[in-house]
């Protein structure tokens, strides 16, 4: 019998709320990204939220995981096109290492190219995200805040070209700034 973990995603729903706060306070050891979470999620309209469930039961199973991805803004790039940014992330300290962080990620990529994004970031670890496609953004003029954050900040695209000629600082929500 296989000892794999069983787990699914889904949309977040408002019933998640706690279960979520209480995984990113557990994987971060502090409450910081869960508020952070709450502040996006309750100021954003142009949101990913999803949550992994372990077992098979989309609305009966533990809430195991969560990440969000929220829309970000580029210096210089038209506003007419949505660009997201993964973030936070956490899967619950026991549970992790399993892929489920990863599937996360791979379902929010998947669910942006239905909203229409062009592009996605990520900040975190560099060994972790170019394994899911993504590639460091700083060669294209691209950063967060200070161009020091540019061996754990990555992009991918979505859409073709959608970061050429792009340079300039990418902009998270404010939220993110008063963490």
């Amino acid at each position: 019998m296989s000892s794999a973990l069983k787990f699914l995603t889904r949309d977040e729903s408002p019933e998640d709320f706690n279960d979520v706060f209480a995984i990113h306070a557990a994987a971060f050891g502090t409450d910081g990204e869960s508020r952070l979470v709450d502040k996006v999620r309750k100021s954003t309209k142009s949101l990913v939220s999803l949550v992994a469930i372990q077992g098979e039961e989309r609305f009966s199973g533990e809430v195991i995981g969560h990440i969000l991805v929220s829309p970000v803004r580029i210096d210089n790039a038209p506003e007419d096109v949505l660009y997201m940014a993964l973030g936070p992330m956490a899967v619950r300290p026991d549970l992790q290492r399993q892929g489920v962080g990863a599937r996360l990620v791979l379902n929010a990529l998947d669910a942006c190219r239905e909203l229409g994004a062009a592009a996605i970031f990520a900040r975190g670890h560099p060994e972790y995200y170019p394994r899911l496609g993504f590639e460091h953004v700083s060669a294209l003029g691209l950063y967060y805040k200070s161009k020091e954050y540019g061996p754990a900040f990555f992009g991918i695209e979505l859409q073709a070209n959608a970061l050429t000629d792009r340079a300039g600082e990418v902009h998270y929500h404010p939220a993110f700034d008063g963490r």
